[in-house]
């Protein structure tokens, strides 16, 4: 059966936006449908950072309210790829040119923090949803960029001790399925959890320590009275004494200041049809997740019950929708893994993260108000930790303070919440791939 056939057929068989994790999940319920008029906390947003904060304040006897624009799980945090990461882009040396070798070294730190942490706090809550420090193969699209990438982890091990493991290529069947790739690299303190059992827990938590939540219900305005905020939502006023900003890729003018300075990015996925347990077994013979040195790249892994494949990326210049790039991302898939072609997929979906200029994220205050966003496609550890961490700043933990406090958080002339400049840059950066991959077989093949 050829590729074109069966995408076709691939696409009648799923209704375009369906999430897979949203299958394993119990409905996600608000505790009230209209927000208290008057509390202590009022936060905007129900993502990983939302919840996160509420619980902290909540658990400091602080009266809190969270609402959403949204249905609960309509976001993100339900709809990534559950793969758990240090979350740091920016290098060492990068760093250290904007803000000191002492506050680069602890950036770089706070991503490990991160990582260790939400391990260590879906223990102690007895939290449910798959998680495992399984590892990531991160593998290389050329010779030239393995050569580079073990390099350049060689060079984090010996600086902040990353525990790694090199896959040449000869050896790469015994991570994953296929000769796409030339090799790769082995970040062994990498996990990955189910997203939505995870935030499931989450919001049952939240509930379980008192936190009022309200879901569809947009804030529309915020205004300071005295010492006080006001936000007028869809459902009413809340008067608080103070507002946390939550909203990662779904930040609204609420508050333009923070509109100006993250750039919501669209990231899609699908789910493939459940596999033969000999075909996955030989695809991943581990059960790492799995990422590419692409500029746009790729991330996929096994669901956690190993019967299919999540695999995700960008694959359009433009926003679009999940009926458009379900069979961009099959392709792809295929292209990777040949033996794939004969199966085609049952879900296909979107969500959007938010990047930042410096790439990487922040927290802070602004005119009064807390802020934690900006988690450039690795939120799942990062966004839980600074969200955790900003709760406890509010109710004046001195213990709670963080590498991120308060960094300059740049923004751009001329940019006001809409990134008109990024499909260009995906295109020049998809082009450039596709180039260097063809590059890299046509090569292979002749050497062969």
């Amino acid at each position: 059966m050829s590729q074109k056939i069966q995408i076709a057929e691939t696409q009648q068989k799923y209704v375009a936006g369906n999430v897979y994790w949203h299958d394993g999940i119990d409905p996600l319920l608000p505790t009230t449908q209209v927000p208290s008029g008057k509390v202590d906390v009022a936060v905007i947003g129900a993502g990983y950072t939302g919840l996160q904060a509420a619980i902290a304040t909540a658990r400091a006897g602080r009266l809190t309210q969270v609402v959403d624009m949204h249905e609960l799980g309509w976001g993100c945090s339900t709809r990534n790829g559950g793969q758990i990461s240090p979350s740091i882009k920016p290098s060492f040396s990068t760093l250290a040119q904007r803000h000191g070798t002492k506050r680069a070294a602890a950036i770089r730190n706070e991503g490990y923090r991160s990582l260790d942490w939400i391990g260590s706090f879906i223990k102690t809550e007895g939290i449910s949803c798959e998680y495992q420090r399984c590892g990531r193969f991160h593998a290389a699209h050329t010779p030239a960029h393995f050569d580079n990438l073990v390099s350049e982890t060689q060079k984090l091990s010996s600086e902040e001790g990353v525990k790694f493991e090199v896959i040449s290529r000869d050896e790469q069947h015994s991570e994953l399925g296929t000769d796409a790739y030339f090799g790769g690299v082995v970040l062994k303190q990498h996990a990955s959890l189910d997203p939505a059992k995870y935030y499931s827990g989450l919001l049952e938590l939240s509930k379980r320590v008192g936190v009022e939540i309200t879901d569809v219900c947009p804030a529309i305005e915020i205004k300071q009275e005295g010492r006080a905020f006001v936000v007028t939502t869809s459902k009413g006023e809340i008067r608080a004494e103070n507002i946390i900003i939550a909203t990662n890729g779904y930040t609204t003018s609420l508050v333009p200041w923070l509109q100006r300075r993250v750039i919501p990015i669209g990231t899609y996925m699908i789910a493939t049809d459940p596999l033969p347990q000999t075909l996955m077994e030989r695809l991943f013979p581990t059960n790492r997740v799995v990422s590419d040195t692409c500029k746009v790249i790729y991330y996929y892994r096994p669901s956690p019950d190993r019967s299919r494949i999540i695999f995700g990326g960008r694959v359009s210049a433009d926003e679009t929708n999940p009926a458009i790039t379900g069979p961009r991302l099959h392709r792809d898939m295929c292209r990777i893994f040949p033996e794939l072609v004969n199966y085609g997929y049952t879900h296909s979906w979107t969500g959007t993260v938010a990047f930042t200029f410096d790439t990487h994220a922040h927290i802070g205050q602004h005119a009064g108000i807390y802020y934690a966003m900006g988690y450039c496609g690795s939120g799942v550890g990062m966004a839980s930790y600074l969200g955790f961490c900003l709760g406890q700043q509010l109710v004046g933990n001195p213990d709670s303070a963080t590498a991120f406090d308060n960094l300059p958080f740049p923004t751009r002339p001329l940019y006001f919440g809409k990134p008109w400049f990024l499909p260009s840059i995906v295109q020049w950066y998809r082009l450039r791939d596709k180039l260097q991959i063809r590059r890299a077989a046509a090569l292979d093949k002749w050497k062969n």
